[in-house]
């Protein structure tokens, strides 16, 4: 990786952790190589981590509980945790329509992160709220990758 490569902060919300290393899907091998490559840190923090771990127990995927342990293991050693949600002088937060959702945003605001990656609706349509875009772009991890694969506008918002 250059010196003059951008460095991110991001956040991966459960769905896009599966696409990169459960599925290992191709259209986001170069998300894949910005992490390996330690052009960006990843941050998460436990209510996350615990719904990772409840999807990656349903039948479908086909783990058992060691497999959980090590997939969760590996994609921690890859992470900057991030604390319980900030109260004080953290910015105001629209609300997701989806709850379960609002954690992704708390994460990326509680980490200065320049994108949330993922495939949910609800996220993605308040990546123009006016409360977030100068702060981080919210964008599909198909967009990031073809973004960063391109050169294209990858740039943080602010």
């Amino acid at each position: 990786m250059s010196a003059a490569a951008p460095f991110f902060r991001l956040v991966l919300d459960t769905n896009t952790v599966l696409a990169l290393w459960h599925f290992a899907d191709p259209a986001l091998a170069a998300l894949a190589e910005v992490v390996a490559a330690g052009g960006a840190t990843l941050a998460s923090r436990e209510d996350a981590l615990a719904e990772l771990d409840d999807v990656l127990a349903r039948d479908r995927f086909g783990l058992d509980a060691a497999a959980r342990a090590r997939f969760l293991a590996d994609y921690r050693a890859r992470l900057t945790a991030c604390p319980a949600p900030a109260s004080v002088g953290a910015y105001e937060l629209p609300s997701c329509s989806d709850r379960d959702d609002q954690k992704f945003l708390e994460i990326a605001r509680d980490v200065g992160a320049s994108h949330l990656l993922t495939r949910d609706k609800a996220l993605l349509r308040l990546n123009r709220h006016r409360l977030l875009r100068e702060r981080f772009r919210i964008v599909t991890p198909e967009r990031f990758a073809a973004e960063l694969a391109t050169g294209g506008n990858v740039a943080p918002a602010r």
